[in-house]
């Protein structure tokens, strides 16, 4: 499952957000969306899952937790337009 992960502090990384679904199961991605131009964080990224149950428990735990001093946005990715 592809998980959208927003409100991100730009001190994030890739790493942490790795780390922290992790605690839910195996996380095969980890990517934060950066600006093309300045190479800054967006804010936001995404985090594959292969397991749908791992993943639903981890959507269901990190949703509105704080991480780097942020309260997260966490749910299924939609599918691009």
């Amino acid at each position: 499952m592809n998980i959208y992960t927003g409100n991100l502090s730009y001190e994030v990384s890739e790493d942490d957000l790795k780390s922290a679904f992790e605690e839910f199961g195996e996380v095969a991605s980890a990517k934060i969306i950066s600006d093309r131009y300045t190479g800054r964080s967006k804010g936001f990224g995404f985090v594959e899952m292969p397991s749908d149950e791992e993943a639903n428990a981890a959507i269901e735990a990190l949703s509105g937790k704080e991480l780097a001093g942020r309260a997260l946005v966490v749910n299924e990715a939609r599918p691009r337009k």
